[in-house]
C-alpha cells in the first residue's frame, strides 16, 4: 500500500456535529461519517487544554473499549480518542467489503485526515498493531508516537494456540465453527475469549466480565459478526504473505516515530520471540517485556504499561527518542532498564 492509493481527505473538511452520547463514567461514543465508511469513536475528556491526540486501535474482535481502562489511565499525558474499525464495536461495515490490513488502515487515515488531529500518539493492539504499523510507514506525517502492544506482525511459526483463530480465513471454516458452536453461551464464548487472550484470566473483574458477555450478547446478533471476523483474519494471513515494500516488516523498518512495544511472556497469540525481532527492526524502539501477561496487556497491566507510556513520552519529548529495553517482572509496577 502506499499512500498514493489512500483517498485524501483535507483537514480543513471539518467533519459533521454528531452530538456525542455518553455510555460510561467519563466516556462518550459518537458517530462519524466518512466517504465509504461510519465509525464509531469513544472519547474520554482531557484532563486539561492542550494535551497532544492521541488515538487507539484495537485488534481482531475487539473494540474501542479494550482501551477503555487505558485511557483513563494516560488522560493527564494525551488527549485520546479509540476507533471501532469497520464491523466491529459499534461501527458498521465498510461499504466496499473490505476487511484487510490496508483496508483498515485507509480508515485510520482518513479518520485522521478528516479530523485534523494528527500528528497523534498512536497505539495499535495484534491486527491494530499492524494496521498501525502500516499508517505509520506510509504516513509518517500522521503519527508523532507509535505504542504496539502484541503487533500481529508475521511469524514463520505460528504458536499452535493461535491456529484455530487463523483457521477462520480458511473458506467455509467459519461457517463449519458457528454450527459447532451454536449451543454456547455469550458466558462460555466470553470465557474461551478470556482465556486465550490474558495471562491470567482471574485478572478479569466480575463487573468486567459481565459487561464483556453483554457485549457478545449484542454483537452476536448483529448479521455481519462472523463475516467482519472472518474476512479481517483473512486480511491478517493476506498480509503476513505480501512482499516487496508491502510487506508488514518492510514497513515496520521504515517507520521513523519513536515505537513503544510491549510484549507478554503469556501471549498465546503472538509469539513473545517476536520482540526482539522487532526491536531490532523498529528503527527507534524500545520494549517493554511483561512476563505474566498476555495478548492484551493493555488491558491486563494497564498500570504498568501507562507508566511506561508515559516515561517514553517524556524521553521522546527531551531527546527526539531514544532505543531501550525496559523489562517488567511479574507484571508489577516496577521496572529496570537493562540495556539496549
Amino acid at each position: 500500500m502506499s499512500s498514493t492509493e489512500l483517498p485524501f481527505v483535507p483537514p480543513a473538511n471539518v467533519l459533521p456535529k454528531v452530538a456525542p452520547v455518553r455510555v460510561a463514567e467519563g466516556e462518550w461514543l459518537r458517530s462519524v461519517g466518512l466517504p465509504g465508511i461510519t465509525l464509531t469513536v469513544r472519547s474520554r475528556p482531557p484532563a486539561r487544554e492542550g494535551l497532544p491526540p492521541a488515538l487507539y486501535v484495537h485488534g481482531l474482535g475487539g473494540s474501542s473499549q479494550n482501551w477503555s481502562v487505558l485511557m483513563h489511565q494516560l488522560e493527564g499525558a494525551i488527549d485520546g480518542e479509540a476507533v471501532d474499525l469497520p464491523g466491529f464495536g459499534d461501527s458498521p461495515p465498510p461499504d466496499d467489503g473490505d476487511y484487510s490490513v490496508t483496508g483498515h488502515a485507509r480508515a485510520v487515515i482518513r479518520f485522521l485526515d478528516a479530523s485534523g488531529r494528527g500528528p497523534v500518539h498512536l497505539f495499535g493492539n495484534s491486527l491494530g498493531g499492524a494496521v498501525t504499523t502500516r499508517v505509520a510507514a506510509v504516513r509518517p506525517d500522521l503519527v508523532r508516537t507509535l505504542t504496539l502492544v502484541s503487533p500481529a506482525l508475521p511469524e514463520i511459526r505460528v504458536q499452535r494456540s493461535a491456529v484455530p483463530t487463523a483457521l477462520l480465513a480458511v473458506p467455509g471454516v467459519a461457517t463449519l465453527f458457528t454450527r459447532f458452536t451454536k449451543e454456547w453461551t455469550a458466558e462460555q464464548r466470553v470465557r474461551g475469549v478470556t482465556a486465550l487472550c490474558y495471562g491470567d484470566p482471574g485478572r478479569v473483574t466480575p463487573e468486567g466480565f459481565q459487561h464483556a458477555v453483554e457485549e457478545m450478547e449484542r454483537r452476536l446478533q448483529l448479521p455481519y459478526f462472523w463475516d467482519a471476523m472472518t474476512r479481517s483474519a483473512r486480511g491478517i494471513v493476506n498480509a503476513y504473505t505480501l512482499g516487496g515494500q508491502h510487506a508488514l516488516w518492510r514497513q515496520a523498518e521504515r517507520v521513523l516515530a519513536p515505537t513503544l512495544l510491549v510484549y507478554g511472556g503469556r501471549d498465546q497469540l503472538v509469539g513473545f520471540r517476536m520482540a526482539q525481532k522487532a526491536a531490532r527492526t523498529f528503527r527507534d524502539s524500545r520494549l517493554l517485556t511483561l512476563p505474566e501477561a498476555g495478548h492484551v496487556a493493555m488491558m491486563e497491566y494497564p498500570e504498568t504499561v501507562a507508566g511506561a507510556f508515559r516515561d517514553f513520552l517524556a524521553d521522546a519529548e527531551v531527546s527526539g527518542g531514544g532505543a531501550g529495553v525496559v523489562g517488567v517482572g511479574g507484571g508489577t509496577s516496577g521496572s529496570t532498564n537493562a540495556g539496549s
